[in-house]
C-alpha cells in the first residue's frame, strides 16, 4: 500500500519544490536534495505527513465535525470544489472573505441575502424591475454565489481547515490560528511550516499534485463518516430491537 502511494505521489510530481532561491529555511527538514536549482522534497516526509493528516481527518469526520476546504489559486480551485462536494464538506474555492471565521455570524447573515436573490430570480417578480435594476441584481447574485455558495451548508465553525498553499491563503490560516482551529495544509518549499498544525510537504502548484492530495484527504473524510454511520447503526440496533419487543408486549397485554 505504501509503495503504491509513493508511486502515485512521484507520478503526480508531488516531490517537486520551488526554485532554491525562493525557499524558506524552515522547510529544510522536508527537503531531500537540490537539482537544477529546484528543491526536491523528501517523499518520505510527504507520506508521513499525508498519513498523519488522513488519520486526523478520519477522526474529525467520525465525530461529526465540519472540515473546511480552502484553495483559491487557479490550480487548486476546481479540485478543492470537486473533492469537498464529494465528501460533503464546505469549501472556499474563489475568494476568501475576510472574517469568514472570526466574523462568522455576519458572513452567515449574508447567506440570507443570497437566498432572497435566488427566490427573486426563480420567480416572476424580477421581470417587474427595470432592465438596469435586473442587471444590478444579477451582478450582485453572481458575486455572492461565487463567494458564498461553498459555505452555505456551514452552519457552525469548522473543527479543521484543509488548505492548499498557506502562503496564498495566509488570511484563512491566521483566522484559524486565532480561533484555535486545526490546520492541515499542502505546503511547498517556500512556506512556513510553523504556521500549520499538520503539514504535508509537497508541490502546491501542480494540478495533478493538488488533485491527488485533496482526493486522499477526501477519502479519509468519507471513511470517517462511514465508520460513524456504521457505529451509530450498531448502537441503535439493540435499542431499536428492545423498543420493538416492548411495543409488542404492550400490544399483547392490551389485547
Amino acid at each position: 500500500m505504501a509503495d503504491s502511494l509513493v508511486k502515485e505521489l512521484v507520478d503526480a510530481g508531488v516531490h517537486f519544490g520551488h526554485r532554491a532561491s525562493r525557499w524558506n529555511p524552515k522547510m529544510a527538514p522536508y527537503i531531500y536534495a537540490r537539482k537544477n536549482l529546484i528543491h526536491i522534497i523528501d517523499i518520505r516526509e510527504t507520506v508521513r505527513g499525508l498519513l498523519r493528516a488522513k488519520k486526523y481527518l478520519t477522526q474529525v469526520a467520525a465525530g461529526g465535525s465540519l472540515i473546511l476546504f480552502v484553495g483559491t489559486k487557479r490550480q487548486a480551485s476546481e479540485a478543492i470544489e470537486r473533492e469537498s462536494l464529494r465528501c460533503g464538506m464546505p469549501f472556499v474555492s474563489e475568494r476568501w472573505l475576510g472574517g469568514c471565521l472570526t466574523n462568522f455570524r455576519t458572513v452567515r447573515s449574508r447567506l440570507g441575502r443570497l437566498e432572497e436573490l435566488e427566490a427573486l430570480r426563480s420567480g416572476e417578480e424580477l421581470a417587474t424591475y427595470s432592465k438596469k435594476m435586473q442587471s444590478a441584481l444579477s451582478r450582485e447574485y453572481r458575486k455572492m454565489y461565487r463567494n458564498l455558495n461553498g459555505i452555505r451548508t456551514m452552519n457552525r465553525l469548522p473543527e479543521c481547515l484543509v488548505v492548499v498553499d498557506p502562503k496564498k491563503e495566509k488570511n484563512a490560516v491566521q483566522e484559524a490560528r486565532k480561533l484555535g482551529i486545526t490546520t492541515v495544509s499542502l505546503i511547498d518549499t517556500d512556506c512556513d511550516p510553523d504556521q500549520i498544525d499538520l503539514p504535508i510537504p509537497g508541490n502546491d502548484d501542480g494540478i495533478r499534485s493538488i488533485e491527488l492530495i485533496s482526493r486522499q484527504l477526501a477519502d479519509a473524510i468519507l471513511a470517517g463518516r462511514a465508520a460513524s454511520s456504521a457505529r451509530r447503526e450498531t448502537d441503535d440496533g439493540p435499542a431499536a430491537l428492545a423498543s420493538k419487543e416492548s411495543s409488542e408486549m404492550d400490544a399483547e397485554a392490551n389485547s
